[in-house]
């Protein structure tokens, strides 16, 4: 598993639409995910937690961990909104 996998900057034909090398670790300085790379039906999102807990599970740390965090938490703000 590369952390490319959870990135909205990765390409279907495997490469980086950023033009950048294929990290053989967890970590990149260009790192985007998308919830849809965690969840493939939205409707399986249940909380921020969760999302974090697959990314800690998956073995994305520190800098990419907080980018989960910060789209985690937006989902959950999104949804709020939604149901008021």
């Amino acid at each position: 598993m590369i952390v490319c996998e959870f990135c909205l900057n990765y390409s279907e034909a495997g490469s980086c639409r950023l033009g950048l090398n294929i990290p053989k670790g967890m970590k990149c300085r260009e790192f985007a995910p998308g919830i849809e790379k965690f969840c493939a039906n939205p409707e399986d999102f249940v909380s921020a937690r969760q999302l974090v807990e697959m990314a800690m599970f998956f073995g994305l740390q520190s800098t990419e961990l907080k980018k989960v965090k910060i789209i985690a938490e937006r989902r959950v703000t999104d949804e709020s909104y939604k149901v008021s």
